[in-house]
């Protein structure tokens, strides 16, 4: 069940058991990662609630906390469904360019395609914040790049960080 409130500029948040919580598990991961989760095909919400289930199955990370779900209208390509977006704080000893790999198979188990920039896709996960790195190569930005300028990255954050 979710808790839904209306935002304006068609913004609408989703609050939930797994969602807009702190997941308490013991840990010793040396990273903390904060990633950007996101998609607008089919049951989007459904499948955030089994990206998390997957997380806390995997011992290769652990799950800290889940902001809330905002749904959001599209940028970039602009004729397609809304978007439901959240932000995920994981515990991983994986450094930076093999945590983003791990990210891109877990994409793949959750059937993305990649067609165009900005597609509408199942499941998009992005690196907002790696510890307190700075990365700048042609496979991998963090911080990610404009993440202060998206609705997507700035509400759910805000609710995170609480």
């Amino acid at each position: 069940m979710y808790i839904k409130r209306e935002l304006g500029k068609g913004l609408t948040t989703f609050k939930s058991l797994r969602f807009g919580s702190k997941h308490i598990q013991k840990n010793s991961l040396r990273y903390e990662a904060t990633v950007g989760i996101g998609g607008n095909v089919g049951d989007v919400r459904r499948r955030f609630d089994r990206l998390v289930v997957f997380f806390k199955r995997d011992k290769r990370v652990r799950l800290v906390k889940t902001s809330l779900i905002l749904k959001n209208p599209p940028f970039g390509y602009t004729k397609q469904d809304d978007f439901f977006n959240s932000i995920i704080i994981l515990k991983t000893d994986m450094q930076p360019c093999s945590f983003l790999s791990y990210l891109l198979s877990v994409e793949k188990k959750f059937a993305r395609k990649r067609s165009f920039a900005n597609a509408p896709r199942t499941l998009d996960l992005d690196i907002i914040f790696f510890d307190n790195r700075k990365i700048d190569t042609p496979r991998l930005k963090i911080p990610h790049q404009s993440w202060f300028k998206r609705d997507s990255v700035t509400i759910p954050l805000m609710d995170i960080q609480r």
